[in-house]
């Protein structure tokens, strides 16, 4: 027994334990978002690529949204639940803008995993349900914070051919890196219908619909970090450092289905999200416009999301008290 509990701890003290700061495949470079132009004797400058760094966020933010990985029904006020996440997404290894990764050769998906705990509540109105957790990108630096609140507003009829119908709103606040500031809404509807097997099983197969709302927001961008602008001769190289864009907010929509198999305290959800292309622009018209006055490029200005269509598939398993 004292052997086993040395083993966990180590074990955990390894995961736990500081790392370099060396950049993982799926870190950001955004500044590789951008073209060098030569002006002569003005220098050179860096023109930001808006249009690309819209399609990375746009790709990255269905990547990062919020999962239901739940059904319709609350947990009831004296519910719990733990549970462990894992999901896969697809992206578009064509895509231009994931020159950004850090990796060289662009993969065909993402994978996420990630903790939560929900509570059902009856405060401040009964059948409420909140969620909580993190999400870690494999392979990177990235960390997010999600939150969730589910209502239902049909839930219990079980013995009914009446199915149970909730509507939530969730939030993913991206954590941990330099180069870009994201936040994901979802606003989802979704509808679920229990059945009992053999009278110790449970299965609630679920579907739903998901608004998601993208904001992504660039920090400072060093296009040339290898140059210390401290150093005597390299005063001007601050100077080359730029910022992307505010973009407005990037709208994708995503189908649902899933259910959940439940023995005694036991869950395991399987969950598979398909996310329609984006198509939403940041149309910022006028000349008054910073971007519109650093370039005759007005495509790259009133930036076109130009993502395809993803495809999510989650898996959740953990404890229902």
């Amino acid at each position: 027994m004292l052997r086993h509990a040395v083993g966990v701890a180590l074990a955990m003290g390894g995961l736990l334990a500081p790392r370099g700061a060396r950049a993982d495949i799926n870190d950001l470079v955004l500044a590789r978002l951008s073209n060098q132009v030569d002006n002569g004797a003005a220098g050179i400058t860096f023109v930001p690529q808006n249009a690309d760094f819209r399609a990375l966020a746009s790709q990255l933010g269905v990547v990062l949204a919020p999962h239901l990985l739940t059904p319709a029904d609350t947990l009831g006020y004296a519910g719990f639940q733990l549970t462990v996440d894992y999901a896969t997404t697809t992206i578009d290894p064509g895509g231009v803008y994931w020159r950004a990764r850090q990796g060289s050769a662009t993969p065909g998906a993402l994978t996420t995993v990630g903790i939560f705990a929900r509570k059902g509540m009856w405060f401040p109105a009964p059948a409420l349900e909140f969620g909580v957790g993190a999400v870690h990108l494999v392979d990177s630096h990235v960390w997010t914070g999600q939150l969730y609140a589910k209502f239902a507003l049909v839930e219990g009829y079980h013995q009914l051919p009446i199915p149970s119908v909730a509507f939530r709103g969730a939030v993913s606040r991206m954590m941990t890196q330099q180069e870009l500031d994201l936040t994901t809404i979802s606003l989802d509807l979704m509808i679920s219908k229990h059945i009992g097997v053999a009278g110790t099983w449970r299965l609630d197969p679920f579907a739903g619909f998901n608004t998601l709302l993208i904001v992504p927001r660039s920090e400072v961008i060093d296009p040339t970090p290898q140059i210390d602008p401290l150093q005597m001769g390299n005063e001007n190289d601050a100077l080359l450092n730029f910022v992307f864009k505010d973009q407005d907010d990037i709208i994708r929509n995503r189908v649902v289905v899933g259910a959940k198999l439940q023995y005694y305290v036991v869950q395991l959800t399987l969950e598979a999200d398909f996310a329609l292309a984006g198509s939403s622009v940041d149309d910022r018209p006028g000349t008054t416009d910073p971007c519109m006055l650093m370039t005759s490029d007005t495509t790259n200005c009133d930036a076109k999301d130009s993502a395809k269509g993803q495809r999510t598939l989650s898996l959740s398993a953990g404890f229902d008290f």
